[in-house]
């Protein structure tokens, strides 16, 4: 016989399990953004692991919820999801802490084991979520009559309770706590409705469930110690709405690693210093690819990260007004903390790129973007639409200077971009950064030639800044021929990650993990 319910509790129940699945999944695909990044292919995998379980759970609670439609079983359930929440995403935060040693030193066998470990882990507490709902239809509906009417409010105050657990975890409880503090609380409130259902229904069955949170205890104080990741010289992390960011010190000098860290961002060494020419600094030679008398008065950096770029300009032509722009305001926060972003000349703005240039009325001699989350662009700032604004924002002989990314056979991503910058610019020079597989593409606002940049070099003043010399010295040497493809990336279509995934898959298949960086 069906024992009776409280629906009003029922429905509280189906609210934070709507809440915690959602949850589980943003707080998963945060531990996995430290490890293996942020594509699309990460979130694809992500999201369709949870489709697969949640369809498996509404299998298996439907036909639970036939064979035993008692509320101290569906409870039993409940406190179960929300036990296995906790202890499996803790336990998932420490497979990732595994991965991401791995990943520094390019293990793929360990790497892939992991990532298994993380699928299995996950599936168990997003099962158990997925069974909540058909059995909940099936314990409150007493009357076929309102089957109907039943059902669709059970869903939409699921619903309602996924819309929380969408946005809680990213713009609250990740960027306060971390995303293993998100999943203890998540879990441990789905356990604690459970446990009060339980309460309801078979009093000596919940005090037994009491054993759950008291387990939890030690697993928690154990698996929430220490950081996120162990890499060695590691002096910072944290967890922000975007970005999981890292400061690793190397001898005198502080790094920036986003994510699953298989570039840097920034760099700062004490009191300055430059050891060597770098994608960055390389940037500094854009404007020489103009003829005549150079004068940069006025920067914008889209990308501005821990402020490298910003923080060159300035140390080659002296306090000039920089706008630099970054997105994730944490990563400026380290930015002055570990990378003396202290300049009054750098104005930071933290938005958007391609919004907060819109906002700005200035016009700019020279424009940087290195916008990456490696090994990707965000679209919006490849587009002909884009660089139409770029160049509405740039004097009449400015120059905007981009940071692509290649592989050593493979240049399809800078031919389309070349293409697309050669629909709104005059000219586009290229320049293969030595040592790394990163191409700066410089296009100008006035027709310029490699020439320009050669006389330039050959004419600078004796008495010029020894960063700016060796940049230019090392522009013209590594000069490399334009190809434009007939791809031209546009607000309508840019499959600028089709294209890198094709090129990262193309890689990896011709060169093998050996052919990865790792964190060297």
């Amino acid at each position: 016989m069906k024992q009776s319910i409280n629906r009003n509790y029922l429905f509280l129940t189906v609210f934070v399990a709507g809440m915690s699945t959602l949850a589980v999944e943003f707080t998963t695909s945060r531990m996995l953004q430290t490890v293996y990044g942020t594509s699309n292919l990460v979130w694809a995998n992500v999201i369709g692991l949870v489709l697969l379980c949640l369809t498996i759970g509404y299998f298996v609670g439907g036909r639970l919820a036939d064979k035993r439609p008692y509320p101290t079983t569906f409870y039993t359930l409940i406190t179960l999801a929300g036990f296995t929440a906790v202890f499996f995403l803790l336990l998932t935060s420490v497979i990732l802490k595994t991965a991401a040693s791995a990943f520094a030193a390019i293990n793929v066998s360990a790497i892939i084991s992991s990532l298994i470990g993380v699928a299995l882990a996950l599936a168990v507490p997003v099962i158990l979520l997925g069974c909540v709902s058909p059995f909940a239809i099936r314990l409150a509906v007493t009357d076929i009559a309102e089957a109907g009417r039943v059902s669709g409010r059970i869903y939409a105050v699921s619903t309602w309770g996924s819309l929380l657990g969408t946005y809680l975890p990213v713009l609250v409880t990740i960027p306060e706590f971390g995303s293993r503090v998100t999943a203890v609380l998540f879990g441990v409130l789905l356990l604690l409705v459970g446990i009060g259902g339980l309460w309801q229904h078979n009093q000596r069955r919940s005090v037994a469930t009491l054993l759950l949170p008291i387990l939890l205890v030690p697993i928690t104080l154990l698996w929430t110690r220490g950081g996120i990741k162990a890499y060695e010289g590691q002096i910072f992390e944290t967890e922000s709405p975007y970005n999981y960011v890292q400061v690793v010190r190397v001898e005198d000098c502080n790094y920036l690693l986003l994510n699953e860290g298989q570039a840097y961002h920034s760099f700062y060494c004490d009191g300055g210093r430059v050891p060597r020419v770098s994608v960055w600094s390389i940037m500094l030679a854009a404007p020489y690819f103009n003829a005549g008398d150079v004068a940069v008065r006025d920067v914008a950096v889209i990308g501005l990260a821990a402020g490298t770029i910003a923080k060159q300009y300035t140390q080659v032509y002296g306090p000039i007004p920089i706008d630099g722009i970054e997105l994730d305001p944490a990563i400026v926060q380290a930015g002055r903390d570990y990378f003396a972003l202290t300049e009054p000349n750098i104005n930071v703005i933290v938005g958007d790129g391609r919004y907060e240039l819109n906002q700005l009325n200035g016009r700019y001699d020279v424009i940087t973007l290195d916008a990456y989350k490696v090994p990707y662009i965000p679209w919006h700032l490849t587009t002909r639409e884009f660089f139409s604004e770029v160049y509405a924002h740039l004097q009449d002989n400015g120059v905007l200077a981009i940071n692509v990314g290649r592989a050593p056979e493979d240049r399809r991503l800078i031919d389309a971009i070349t293409a697309t910058l050669l629909s709104v610019f005059p000219t586009v020079q290229a320049i293969d950064v030595p040592g790394s597989l990163n191409t700066i593409l410089v296009a100008t606002a006035r027709p310029t030639t490699p020439a320009d940049l050669q006389r330039q070099l050959a004419n600078l003043p004796e008495d010029a800044h020894p960063l700016l010399r060796e940049a230019l010295a090392t522009a013209v040497a590594n000069l490399v021929p334009i190809s434009a493809s007939d791809v031209v990336f546009t607000d309508e279509r840019a499959p600028v990650e089709t294209i890198i995934d094709s090129l990262v898959l193309r890689y990896l298949l011709q060169e093998g993990a050996a052919g990865l960086p790792g964190l060297q």
